[in-house]
């Protein structure tokens, strides 16, 4: 008996396991029900259960197959799916790699062949040191051999150009691919399976140079015909014009092309350049474009139309582009220069001989404009706001060359100075034939505007960031700029809404929201929408938003890109954001002069703190760790250029022009407070941060706040504990009550707060220094003041009437319990430095 339900048991085991066997075995699919499959998976590759029932409800082809086999056929179809975008993503990776590994060898065979040059150049030495008869034989023979002969070429022929350019392709090869260039690596750019590419700069000899090797996915005629449209990847390119062109050998073509290149600065002339430019194909496949200056200060096009113009030199460079097998090209990039840097101020010079940056405007950014091009070809690259790349990239060189033309402002674009005796600090310059309806169809285009209105200047900057400062402009917009400024320039754009003066009064309520767009050059440049939030003041519009629109352009913020220069560009732009809209770009550009001593900063610095806090929580630069972030910017020097464009009618030119002179003059002011407050610690000689060009140092102005206090109030405005050395500024700094100090002046500033008065007058450190004492009391409070103002300067303090109301910068109004006033007196306990406030017990009403 237990024989036979031993075997039931067994029996019914292997039924279950054959029915599980049979319900789970592969099935052999049809064409009809694969494509069938495949069209559901392509609408949703991972169906529901309901919907794979349907599925076989809704397509009889499908009827004898389980749902689970469906199921798994979903499964597996997902992960050959997955599979092969793998697959795919190792193979160009692999690609790469290969190509990356044949670059460096080349570059190892290089730097071989240039160790062998030294080694057998020191021993001609040696031999020329035993010998000197022998070394002034040898001397003269090698001048013989390695002098050019430019006596016999002639660029006035056909055949002289010919032998021009062929001369040119070899002297460009051996330095793409050659020693005919000393180059090192480019400071902060190691080359790897993730950089962009190999980078290099010169060490010495004539000139300044750059070259870079890369992989790019496009074909070699595509990268060609890119570079060779200088306008759309150079930003600093203002115009490139071919004035001949005729065919040479290999299907070659020789032109000789007119390119005129923007100056940085209003400091310096901008430059142009006559060239002769060589395409040809060579025997091994490779593409080349190469191009240098013809000789002759005259030559090009008629000279009285290049005033504004120094001729700069460009030895021989150009472009190397070789197939890669699988596709892609491996490209060669080496530009050669000659800025003349004779024709500039002294202090500007190192911006003209520095090869640093002429790898960063030219070389490094002619390969990630090709790499750019190349990851939107394929798909790689999403942007916001549904907008396609292209007009992307039109609106940003739209404010890069808007922002140029501000800056150097040419006569033969209109511009000319208004009454300017070369002493003003602010040159106002007008452009009465800019017309933006030329280049614009948008139907609120500015043609029927007087003109437009450019105050700019440039300064020097010690011991500055520059990333770090672009950064603080971008982020803390409220620091320095004027709202209603930004809304009479946005006024503009609207049809009927123009007017100066006379426009509504708004409030900036200090919120400002940056929507990113993407990055228009790879990483090294956002594109975003601003959006200032403002309401108006008046009555009857107090409900009516009066938001702001910027479109803005953003690069440099990179603190350990060497030698790269940061900007900040914006222009007003209509809501909609029509692809035609007009602009009328204004900004910031700041370039480094110096290079920095080291190549890497600390990390505390590349996240510094971007206003006082930060300096008076630490105390005085004495006690701060000598770092090598601390010395990085030491003793290094940066020149800001600022330019603002504002659009008039005639009948306001001049009110306009005094508006932009001081508007510009506060921006000035408002960057150098800034300038002052980022600057790295440890650069001054007296520890602390200064809180205005005359106040003493934080540390000696907390601890004559606290004695003052003592002084004449008779008690403790810190605990006991915590007066010792430093805790002094510390716990002045944290303390719950707000606690502020006004200069002593016909008009009382502010000089210095701790963090509880900053967050009951909403504002910082930077801008506390532009808020009069009068602005944050209310009628009663004022009267209130001015009444016991004597009683303060005579017995020292006075006590305020309790339960009162102050206002904040953003017009919100604050209640406090007391409030008292004392007189902060110096150490000799002679001089009144300044009036000191003590708000206790403060909230928002």
């Amino acid at each position: 008996m237990a024989m036979a339900v031993a075997r039931q048991h067994r029996e019914s085991s292997s039924g279950s396991i054959d029915k599980h066997l049979d319900a789970g075995k592969y099935v052999r699919y049809t064409a009809e029900q694969i494509e069938a499959l495949e069209r559901v998976y392509a609408e949703c590759p991972k169906p529901s259960s309901l919907r794979r029932q349907q599925l076989i409800r809704e397509c009889p082809i499908l009827s004898n197959i389980e749902p689970k086999q469906i199921k798994v056929w979903f499964q597996n179809r997902r992960c050959r799916e997955k599979q092969r975008k793998e697959a795919s993503r190792l193979q160009t990776v692999n690609r790469k790699l290969t190509a990356m590994n044949k670059l460096l060898m080349e570059e190892n065979d290089r730097l071989q062949k240039q160790v062998s040059q030294l080694v057998s150049e020191n021993g001609y030495m040696r031999q020329q040191l035993q010998s000197a008869s022998a070394a002034t034989t040898d001397a003269s023979c090698d001048s013989v051999v390695t002098t050019p002969q430019h006596s016999l070429r002639d660029a006035n022929n056909p055949a002289g150009l010919l032998s021009i350019a062929e001369e040119t392709l070899a002297e460009f090869l051996s330095k793409a691919t050659g020693t005919a260039v000393d180059w090192v690596q480019m400071p902060g750019m190691k080359p790897g399976p993730d950089s962009v590419g190999i980078f290099a700069i010169s060490h010495g000899g004539s000139g300044v140079a750059a070259r870079a090797c890369g992989l790019v996915s496009l074909e070699p005629t595509k990268i060609a015909e890119i570079l060779k449209d200088r306008p759309s990847w150079f930003r600093d390119c203002r115009s490139l014009e071919v004035f001949t062109m005729f065919p040479a050998g290999n299907g070659g073509t020789i032109e000789l092309v007119y390119t005129q290149i923007y100056a940085p600065t209003t400091l310096a002339p901008a430059r142009d350049f006559w060239t002769l430019r060589y395409t040809t194909n060579l025997d091994n496949g490779s593409l080349v474009v190469c191009e240098r200056s013809l000789s002759g200060s005259g030559a090009g096009p008629n000279p009285t139309a290049i005033s504004q113009f120094v001729r700069a030199e460009m030895l021989p460079s150009g472009y190397l582009i070789r197939p890669c097998e699988g596709g892609g090209s491996i490209i060669h990039i080496v530009d050669h220069l000659n800025f003349e840097a004779w024709s500039v101020p002294e202090v500007l010079r190192p911006l003209y001989e520095s090869s640093k940056v002429v790898a960063h405007k030219m070389t490094i950014a002619a390969l990630c404009y090709i790499r750019q091009i190349a990851q939107e070809t394929s798909g790689e690259v999403i942007y916001g706001l549904g907008r396609q790349p292209a007009v992307l990239r039109t609106f940003s060189q739209r404010l890069s060359r808007g922002f140029h033309d501000a800056i150097n402002g040419f006569n033969d674009d209109g511009w000319s100075i208004m009454n300017c005796d070369g002493t003003e600090d602010v040159i106002v310059a007008v452009n009465s034939a800019k017309n933006f309806s030329a280049t614009s169809g948008h139907s609120n285009s500015l043609s029927l505007l007087g003109g437009i209105l450019c105050a700019k200047a440039s300064m020097l900057l010690q011991n500055v960031p520059p990333a770090v400062l672009v950064r603080f402009l971008r982020e803390h917009r409220s620091e320095w700029a004027d709202f209603n400024v930004d809304a009479y320039s946005a006024a503009a754009l609207k049809a009927g809404s123009f007017g100066y003066p006379g426009m509504r009064p708004m409030r900036f309520t200090g919120s400002q929201v940056i929507m990113p767009l993407g990055h228009t050059i790879e990483q090294e440049e956002m594109l975003e929408v601003i959006r200032l939030e403002g309401h108006s003041l008046a009555q009857e519009d107090s409900f009516v938003s009066r938001d702001i629109h910027l479109l803005q352009i953003c690069c440099g913020i990179d603190e350990n890109a060497v030698g790269a220069c940061s900007e900040l560009v914006f222009a007003p732009i209509d809501e909609m954001f029509p692809d035609d809209a007009p602009l009328l770009p204004s900004g910031f550009r700041i370039i480094p002069l110096d290079s920095k001593l080291g190549d890497k900063l600390d990390n505390s610095t590349a996240h510094r703190t971007l206003d006082l806090t930060s300096s008076l929580e630490v105390g005085p630069a004495t006690n701060h760790p000598s770092g090598d972030a601390s010395l990085c910017y030491n003793n290094t020097r940066s020149v800001l250029t600022i330019a603002f464009q504002f659009p008039f009618e005639h009948n306001l030119q001049d009110n306009i022009a005094t508006m932009a002179r001081q508007y510009v003059r506060s921006v000035i002011s408002s960057v150098q407070r800034v300038a002052m407050a980022i600057s790295p610690s440890g650069l001054f000689p007296n520890p602390g941060p200064k809180l205005s060009p005359g106040s003493p140092e934080a540390l000696t102005l907390a601890h004559w706040i606290c004695q003052s206090y003592s002084y004449h109030l008779g008690s403790e405005l810190l605990r006991s504990s915590s007066v010792g050395g430093d805790s002094v500024l510390k716990n002045l700094w944290h303390h719950p009550d707000a606690i502020l100090c006004c200069s002593l002046k016909s008009l009382p500033v502010f000089i210095f707060a701790n963090q509880a008065g900053l967050d009951m007058l909403e504002t910082t450190l930077v801008a506390l220094q532009d808020i009069t004492l009068d602005k944050i009391f209310d009628d009663s409070g004022r009267k209130a003041l001015y009444s016991d103002f004597a009683k303060i300067m005579q017995q020292g303090f006075a006590l305020l009437p309790a339960a009162g109301l102050c206002m904040s910068t953003m017009g919100r109004h604050v209640s406090y319990e007391q409030a008292i006033a004392w007189k902060v007196l110096t150490a000799d306990e002679n001089t009144v430095h300044c009036l000191a406030f003590s708000f206790v017990n403060w909230s928002f009403v």
